[in-house]
């Protein structure tokens, strides 16, 4: 989400002021809720160029937007003009009270929902503390340029998490904190205010590779390069066709995205649950049995996805992911009988991974 807010005026502030307002923005942001802030300059010269390489070796798959975005996603101010920081802002939201994710793995009748979207949508609940924090730099210094961005727009925001000392990228592609592990969210602050950046966090993966191990797909192709085509959190939500056969039994009973890398990392052993209670989970989604998610009709679907991130991928995507799932599951009637239900679904897409199912079990739609 991109927030734009007053152009402003070219802040006249000395070199001693800028380190106090940094220090100042970090201890605001803390107040409001966030694990960590870092700023770091707009650099990404070394980062673009691994852009440009993940994009020619087409592991976007059919996102085309990372490639249409071409260099503003690498160059801020070349998306948002006159941005010469990034404030970048992390917080945690592993759920303190959510069944514990190898549980549920381990029952095939029973969906697996990624930690991240248990609860509220984190895109509203870290928009609207940054757009505080931003508000409260603004009584400091006056009207300044600056845009808000979590997550939904052309940002590198872990190569910027990076530089700005929040942690590192590691091999399976994500950010790593060593006192945090992984299971926290970013948002940026593009600004024009010449702020004092922060150092970058040094590299801790070693020669670790459990998370390359981990990939039920083999999505990561090699430490730090990730093949989204074959990443179940790309299959499960960012395609919006069919799921790619051979791929369909490696998804087990995975429906919304997938956190295998990350709960095997060592560094995970230090993530501290959240206390936000935005992030807690919904509607038992993270112990939810598949025949009932499997039930739900579309009306149903919107009222229980309600200020979720699940909503976005729309109810024939979510019965595509279930009906995998039901197809991976253990023969029963309640199985079967929730397959033939969807048989005649009005979506080509649903009746596809219906039929795909059913002949796991031996069945014709």
């Amino acid at each position: 989400m991109i927030i734009a807010v007053n152009e402003g005026r070219k802040i006249d502030l000395d070199e001693r002021a800028l380190a106090r307002l940094g220090d100042d923005i970090k201890g605001w942001g803390m107040a409001l809720g966030f694990q960590q802030i870092g700023i770091a300059d707009t650099e990404l010269a070394a980062h673009e160029a691994h852009l440009e390489r993940w994009l020619s070796e087409g592991f976007h798959g059919e996102m085309a937007y990372m490639a249409r975005h071409g260099t503003r996603r690498s160059r801020p101010a070349a998306l948002v003009a006159g941005t010469i920081r990034v404030i970048t802002a992390r917080m945690d939201y592993l759920p303190p009270a959510a069944r514990p994710l190898e549980e549920v793995l381990a029952e095939p009748e029973t969906g697996v929902v990624s930690r991240y979207a248990l609860g509220r949508d984190y895109h509203k609940v870290l928009r609207r503390r940054l757009q505080t924090l931003a508000r409260r730099i603004e009584e400091r210094t006056g009207p300044f340029g600056y845009r808000v961005f979590v997550d939904s727009a052309p940002v590198l925001e872990k190569a910027l998490a990076e530089k700005a000392g929040l942690g590192w990228i590691g091999k399976h592609t994500n950010l790593l904190n060593r006192e945090a592990g992984s299971w926290f969210f970013l948002g940026e602050i593009y600004t024009d205010l010449p702020l004092p950046v922060d150092a970058p966090a040094p590299e801790h993966c070693g020669t670790c590779t459990r998370c390359i191990d981990a990939c039920p797909t083999g999505a990561i192709v090699a430490p730090y390069r990730l093949d989204a085509r074959r990443c179940i959190s790309y299959l499960t939500i960012e395609l919006r066709g069919s799921i790619p056969e051979p791929l369909r039994p490696l998804l087990g009973n995975r429906i919304y995205g997938c956190d295998d890398c990350q709960a095997v990392c060592p560094w995970n052993r230090y993530a501290k649950p959240t206390a936000e209670p935005d992030f807690a989970p919904r509607h038992d989604l993270d112990s939810p049995a598949l025949v009932t998610l499997f039930a739900w009709d579309e009306p149903e679907f919107l009222s229980r996805t309600e200020g979720s991130a699940i909503r976005r991928i729309g109810h024939d995507c979510w019965l595509r992911n279930i009906a995998v799932a039901l197809g991976n599951a253990p023969t029963s009637a309640a199985v079967i009988d929730a397959l033939r239900s969807r048989a005649a679904h009005r979506s080509t897409l649903v009746r596809e991974h219906v039929r795909w199912a059913l002949a796991q079990h031996g069945l014709e739609a």
